[in-house]
C-alpha cells in the first residue's frame, strides 16, 4: 500500500489508542514525530488526516516541565482553542472550543462523564508522558464524553538497551517573597529491554511550599496547590512473542492533595477583591479532608497481533480504573437542621472496560483502503456522596455496548477521504433516591425521587475529505458527531420532580463542522488554519438560586462557533518560532443569550520562541496573550453572578533553559511569569463563585539538574 506506511505498522506493539512500545531511538522518534492513533484508534500519518488536530512532542513537554509541573499550563501554551490556564487544579472552565473534552491515559478514559467535576486533566504527571494529541471537535470515533473533543497522554516507552534511564531533582520558589514557598521534586524513570521482554518504571514525587501572587501574597487555598503533596507512579511490562504478537501490561497511580494549616480570606471578585491564604488559629483553617485526587489508579492488559488474518491487525485491551477526587469544603452544603453547617463532596468512579479493534488493509484499483472496525464495552459505576456520609449525586451505574466502523480511502495518492459510524447502546440505572437539602438564606425543598433504568440508543456519524496535491495548500472539511449524557449526575442532584423520568436527562448529539488548511512553504515555513462550528439541541448551562446558593442546569440548544491559525517559521538554523491565535464564541439559541465563561474563553494567542546557540545552550521564552471578552450585563447593584463578569486582557511570559554541562548531566531553569505580571486570570475574572477570584502565581523560580544513564 502506497498511502499507509507498513513501516509503522511493523513497529507496532499496540495501535488501538496507544502508541507502541517503541525504544528511544533516534529514527523511531523521528518517524513518529509524523503520525497520529488518537483520531482513528490506529497509527496514521498526521498528513492524512482531514481535521485540526494538536500534537505536543515530548521536547515541548520537557521544556514546559522546566517551568511548570501542571499540565493545564502546558496545554494552554500549545493548543489552540483550548481555554487559558486556571492556576489551579482545577480545569473548569478550561474548555477546549467552548465544550468540555474527555481526557485519556493511552485511550484510557480519566475524566468522569456522569459527574463531571472537571478534575480529568491534572491525572497524570508530565515527566511520565511522551507526547500528547488533542482531537479538537465532537467525535464519534470514541463513546460518551468526548463530544467536546479528546486530549489522550501517551506514556513514555522503553528503551532498546538493557537498562537505561534518567533521574531529575530540582526546587521552585517564589522570587517575590522566598518565605515558605520553596518546594522540592524528584522524578526518575528506570527502562530497557531483555531479548523479549521490555520494562519501565516512571516515579515522580513533589511537595509544594506556598505560592505567591505578584505582590508576595499566599494564593488562594480553593483548588488551590500551596503545601500540596503530588505523586505518579507509573509501569509498564511487555512481552513480544515473535514478530506480531504482544502482550503488555501496565499501572498508574496518581494522587495530588493539599495538605496545609492556612486559611482563606475571601475577596469579591465584584469589587475587584482577591481571595488570599494566611496563618490562622486552628479553628479558622481550611476544613475537611485533603482537596485532590486522593489516590486514581489505573490497570490495563492489552494483546496485539499485527498479523492475525491477511493484512489485518487486531488489538484487545482490558482495562480498570478507580477514581475518588476530593473536593473542598463548602458551607453551601449546610443543613442546620440536621447539625450540617457545611460539608464535603467526593466523586467516586470505578470502570471497566474492554475494546477489539481490527485494522485490515486493502489495495484496490483505485484507492488505498484502510478499514477500522471494532466492539467497545464499558461499564461505568459513578456517584458523589459527601465525606459525612449524606448522598448528594446518588449511584450512577452506566453499561455501555459499542460498535463502530471507521474507513479511510487515499485516492491518486493526494485525496483522502474518511467515512466513518458508531452505535451506541446505553443502560443508565439509578435506584429510587432522596434529594439533599443544602441551605443558605433559605433551604432547598427535598425531593424523593423514583429511579428507573435510562436508556440511549444513538447512532453517531463522521466524514472528512482532505487534498494534497501540493504542499503548499492542503485544504480539508470535515463532519463529526457525538453523543452525550455527560453530567447526568448534575441534574439528577438538582431535581424538582419524583420521578427520574421526568428530569430532562434526554442525550445530546452534538453535530461539529469544520474547514480548514496547511500549508508548508518549505521545510521552515508552516500555517494551519481551520474554522468551525458546534451546534447542540439540548446543551446543559447553570442558574444560579441566591436563596439556597444551588447552582440549577438548564437544558437549551446551543451553538458554538470559531477559528485558529498557526504559524510555525524556522528563523535560523537556532531559531524557531510558533505562533498561535484562537477565537470562541458561543449561544443559548433558544434565548439568543451568549454563553458564560464556563464554556466561552476570551480570545487567546501565543508566541513560543526556541533558540539554540550552541549544541549544549537551549533557552525557550514563551508569551501568552489572553484578550477581553464582556458579552453581559451587570444587575441594578452592579454586579454580576455566575461566570458572567468581563474579562480583560492580560499578558504573561515564561523562560526555560538548560546547559548540558556533560553526555550524561545537564542543568536547567525555569522561570514563570518572568515579568511578575499582576493579574486575575480568565476564569478568576470571570466567575462570581467565592473563592475562585484568586490571581495568578507570581514570579516562580526552578532549578534543578538531571541525570541520564
Amino acid at each position: 500500500m502506497k498511502n499507509t506506511p507498513l513501516s509503522l505498522v511493523s513497529l507496532a506493539v499496540a495501535a488501538a489508542v496507544s502508541l507502541p512500545n517503541l525504544a528511544w531511538a533516534n529514527d523511531e522518534q523521528d518517524s513518529m514525530e509524523n503520525i497520529i492513533v488518537t483520531g482513528s484508534r490506529v497509527i496514521e500519518s498526521i498528513d492524512e488526516v482531514p481535521a485540526s488536530i494538536t500534537v505536543i512532542s515530548s521536547e515541548k513537554i520537557q521544556q514546559h516541565l522546566k517551568v511548570s509541573p501542571e499540565i493545564q499550563s502546558l496545554l494552554s501554551m500549545y493548543v489552540p482553542g483550548m481555554a487559558p490556564d486556571t492556576g489551579s487544579s482545577s480545569n473548569t472552565g478550561q474548555t477546549l472550543r467552548g465544550r468540555k473534552p474527555l481526557v485519556m491515559i493511552d485511550g484510557v478514559p480519566q475524566s468522569t462523564p456522569l459527574r463531571n467535576g472537571s478534575l480529568g486533566v491534572k491525572t497524570l504527571d508530565p515527566s511520565a508522558i511522551e507526547r500528547i494529541e488533542i482531537i479538537k471537535g465532537a467525535t464519534s470515533i470514541f463513546g460518551n464524553g468526548a463530544a467536546g473533543g479528546i486530549i489522550n497522554y501517551i506514556t513514555k516507552k522503553a528503551s532498546k538497551e538493557q537498562v537505561a534511564g534518567q533521574v531529575s531533582l530540582s526546587s521552585r520558589f517564589s522570587a517575590v517573597k522566598l518565605e515558605e514557598s520553596a518546594g522540592g521534586r524528584i522524578e526518575g524513570a528506570l527502562h530497557g529491554t531483555l531479548d523479549k521482554f521490555s520494562y519501565l518504571v516512571t516515579a515522580s514525587y513533589e511537595e509544594n511550599g506556598v505560592q505567591r501572587d505578584a505582590e508576595g501574597d499566599i494564593l488562594g487555598l480553593q483548588y488551590g496547590m500551596s503545601d500540596s503533596v503530588t505523586q505518579n507512579y507509573f509501569t509498564r511490562l511487555a512481552y513480544q512473542f515473535d514478530q506480531d504478537k504482544s502482550l503488555q501490561m501496565s499501572y498508574n497511580f496518581y494522587s495530588s492533595q493539599q495538605k496545609t494549616d492556612l486559611g482563606d480570606v475571601v475577596g469579591d471578585i465584584n469589587q475587584g477583591e482577591k481571595t488570599y491564604a494566611i496563618h490562622v488559629p486552628k479553628e479558622l483553617q481550611k476544613r475537611g479532608k485533603p482537596q485532590g485526587p486522593e489516590g486514581n489508579t489505573n490497570f490495563t492488559l492489552k494483546y496485539t497481533d499485527n498479523n492475525v488474518f491477511q493484512n489485518t491487525q487486531l488489538t484487545v485491551d482490558f482495562y480498570k480504573q478507580n477514581i475518588e477526587n476530593v473536593f473542598f469544603f463548602s458551607t453551601s452544603l449546610a443543613n442546620p437542621a440536621e447539625g450540617y453547617d457545611g460539608g464535603q463532596s467526593v466523586i467516586k468512579s470505578d470502570k471497566t472496560g474492554a475494546r477489539a479493534t481490527f485494522n485490515s488493509m486493502f489495495d484496490l484499483a483505485f484507492a488505498d483502503v484502510t478499514l477500522i472496525y471494532g466492539v467497545d464495552a464499558l461499564r461505568d459505576v459513578t456517584s458523589q456522596p459527601l465525606v459525612d456520609g449524606r448522598i448528594w449525586v446518588p449511584e450512577m451505574d452506566m453499561k455501555n455496548l459499542a460498535g463502530f466502523v471507521q474507513s479511510k480511502w487515499v485516492v491518486d495518492d493526494a485525496i483522502i477521504f474518511k467515512l466513518g459510524v458508531r452505535q451506541d447502546n446505553i443502560d443508565l440505572a439509578v435506584d429510587d433516591y432522596k434529594t439533599l437539602v443544602l441551605c443558605r438564606n433559605a433551604c432547598s425543598e427535598e425531593f424523593e425521587v423514583k429511579g428507573d433504568t435510562l436508556k440511549y440508543n444513538a447512532t453517531t456519524y463522521n466524514a472528512g475529505v482532505k487534498v494534497k496535491y501540493t504542499p503548499y495548500f492542503q485544504p480539508f472539511f470535515s463532519y463529526s458527531q457525538g453523543a452525550d449524557i455527560s453530567d447526568i449526575g448534575r441534574l439528577l442532584r438538582s431535581a424538582t420532580v419524583t420521578d427520574i423520568a421526568d428530569i430532562r436527562t434526554e442525550a445530546s448529539i452534538i453535530d461539529n463542522y469544520e474547514v480548514g488548511f496547511t500549508s508548508n512553504i518549505n521545510s521552515a515555513l508552516r500555517f494551519e488554519v481551520a474554522a468551525y462550528r458546534s451546534t447542540s439541541e439540548l446543551g446543559t448551562t447553570n442558574s444560579y438560586d441566591e436563596k439556597t446558593g444551588i447552582y440549577m442546569p438548564v437544558r437549551a440548544p446551543q451553538r458554538i462557533w470559531g477559528y485558529e491559525a498557526l504559524v510555525d517559521a524556522q528563523l535560523h538554523e537556532t531559531l524557531q518560532l510558533v505562533a498561535t491565535y484562537s477565537y470562541v464564541e458561543g449561544k443559548n439559541t433558544e434565548a439568543d443569550v451568549y454563553l458564560g465563561s464556563q464554556a466561552i474563553s476570551p480570545p487567546k494567542g501565543t508566541l513560543s520562541l526556541n533558540w539554540r546557540p550552541t549544541d549544549a545552550l537551549s533557552v525557550t521564552l514563551n508569551h501568552l496573550y489572553v484578550g477581553d471578552r464582556d458579552r453581559f450585563a451587570a444587575n441594578a447593584e452592579g454586579n454580576y453572578t455566575v461566570d458572567q463578569r468581563p474579562v480583560e486582557s492580560y499578558q504573561v511570559t515564561h523562560l526555560s533553559t538548560q546547559y548540558q554541562v556533560s553526555n550524561n548531566l545537564s542543568a536547567f531553569m525555569g522561570v514563570e511569569n518572568l515579568f511578575n505580571k499582576d493579574y486575575f486570570s480568565a476564569r478568576a475574572q470571570s466567575y462570581t463563585y467565592g473563592g475562585y477570584n484568586v490571581k495568578g502565581l507570581g514570579t516562580t523560580v526552578n532549578l534543578g539538574v538531571q541525570y541520564n544513564f
